[in-house]
Parts: C-alpha cells; structure tokens; sequence
C-alpha cells in the first residue's frame, strides 16, 4: 500500500512597501556529487491575499523532508534586501540565529550583458538565483546544451542600467 505524502504550508505578512520571496535549499544526491552542486536553490510557490493594506502570503513546501527542509528568506525593500534562514519542521518555521554559507552580490552594468555559464543537476535544479530585487521576480535563465561538457546549462541576460540582486548556496568551510 502507498503512503500519500502531504505539502506544507505557511503563512507571513509583509509589511507595506516589502515583497517577501522563499527559497528551499536542496542538497544533491550522493551519486551526483562529483558532477553537480552540493546545494541548489528552489523558489516556493505562494498565494497572496489582501489584508487591510499588508499583504499576506502562503508558502507550499511540496516535500517535507523528516529532518526538515532549509530554507532562504529574502524580504525586499526600498534600497534594501533583509536575508534570513529557516528550517519549516513539523509544523513549525524556525528563524535560525546563527549565519549559513549565503554568498550573494548586487549586479550592476552599463551594457546589456549575460550572466554566467551555471550548471543544472540532472532533475533541472540549479546553485544560483537571480532576483530583480523592484518586482522580487526571479529572472528566468536561457537553457542551452553545451556539447563539450555534455551538460544543461543557463544564462541570464540582464538589462542595462538596473540592478540585480544574485545568491547562491555553497558549503560551508
């Protein structure tokens, strides 16, 4: 007999002029590791509702993992980005205290430019997002096949005079 495996949920409210966006760290296969990222990174879906003039949004987290799932929270306001971590457990959203291996960087050019050759796993996750941090949209990479590495890989193009908020997860030293 097959067990059904339900989502999660969660709920925030963003406070005016904020747009809160939530990614879930995924750590690659073992048998993978050689090839790929150890982390990848996967925005969640959400719903929005209007509460007054602050906006609410439910996260879904599609496969609760037992020992929790990691993730990246990214509240963007005017001028700034506020970034913290959190592990959805059971029922629960812990905010951690101690600081995780985020490595992320405003992106900025003069010229309409494409922004890095990343590698994709086999399941078309990838190490890195990019964010236009006004709309807190993620901007969708260019898929390409590159036959001297044999791999699916992905570019960003990215517009002239605008910036652009980019993290990804490595491991830790």
């Amino acid at each position: 007999m097959e067990t059904i495996q339900e989502g999660k949920h969660f709920s925030i409210t963003d406070p005016e002029g904020v747009k809160t966006v939530i990614y879930q760290v995924n750590k690659t296969k073992k048998e993978y590791l050689d090839e790929y990222p150890k982390y990848t990174v996967e925005r969640l879906e959400h719903t929005e509702e209007l509460v007054g003039n602050l906006n609410r949004k439910t996260f879904y987290v599609e496969e609760p993992q037992k020992n929790g799932n990691q993730l990246v929270i990214l509240s963007f306001g005017e001028e700034k980005v506020v970034i913290n971590t959190g592990l959805l457990l059971g029922d629960e959203v812990k905010i951690t205290k101690k600081p995780s291996s985020l490595k992320f960087n405003t992106l900025y050019s003069e010229e309409e430019m494409e922004y890095k050759d990343f590698q994709y796993t086999p399941n078309l996750k990838r190490p890195i997002s990019i964010i236009d941090p006004e709309t807190a949209e993620e901007i969708k990479p260019t898929l390409y096949f590159d036959e001297k590495t044999n791999e699916v890989k992905g570019k960003c193009k990215l517009k002239p005079y605008k910036s652009y908020f980019a993290f990804e997860i490595r491991e830790g030293k």
